[in-house]
């Protein structure tokens, strides 16, 4: 069965470039975001792990800790992130990798095709909370770089719809107008947000968080 939002993240213990990782206790309280790629030495992924370690401080700001994996064996990991480092200008990878050699975790979270070669992971991303409950799933083909800063904003919108009674629209970017959501009522609504807000619909209550 594939995973579904909202399902627990899997546990599970297995060794990366920072040692074995027991992965629930390695998020203790943070978001986490577990990301594979097909092989080591492939270029698009080369690309964006470098980026991932470029975003430490939003990462950080956010208390998010990234992870990335592939079926490739420690040693390769280790030989890898020295070209990361080289073609990238990231500094030191400042994240850990999985060594999924076994394919144990690729198989716990559906990143192996069934019709697919086996030693090859799908790119994948897993957005999970300090719940360790799954709130984002992505899967990119193999030519198309993934969007980082998307993720950041994933991520913002996620952790502001989770403090407030807010959705956040099309293209929202954080600092941008959200929706209240449609389940509170105009009452409930004008105790949470005495600034008031624009009402285009009675279901489509745009409201500025800023005021």
């Amino acid at each position: 069965m594939a995973l579904q939002l909202g399902q627990t993240a899997p546990d599970f213990t297995q060794d990366s470039t920072r040692g074995p990782i027991h992965f629930h206790e390695w998020l203790g309280k943070s978001w986490g975001v577990l990301f594979s790629h097909p092989k080591d030495f492939t270029p698009v992924c080369t690309t964006e792990l470098g980026e991932v370690a470029r975003l430490k401080p939003e990462w950080d700001k956010r208390g998010v800790k990234p992870i990335a994996l592939s079926v490739d064996p420690l040693p390769s990991h280790e030989a890898w992130e020295s070209d990361i480092t080289e073609t990238q200008a990231c500094g030191p990878v400042n994240f850990p990798i999985i060594a999924d050699a076994n394919e144990a975790v690729s198989n716990l979270y559906g990143m192996i095709h069934p019709e697919a070669d086996p030693t090859v992971t799908v790119r994948a991303v897993y957005i999970i909370d300090p719940n360790k409950k799954i709130r984002l799933i992505l899967t990119y083909p193999p030519s198309a770089g993934r969007n980082f800063l998307e993720i950041l904003r994933a991520i913002d919108s996620l952790q502001l719809t989770d403090k407030q009674k807010v959705a956040t629209p099309v293209n929202w970017k954080p600092g941008d107008p959200a929706i209240i959501v449609p389940s509170l009522s105009d009452e409930q609504a004008k105790a949470l947000f005495p600034q008031g807000w624009k009402t285009l619909k009675p279901y489509l209550r745009v409201v500025d968080l800023s005021k």
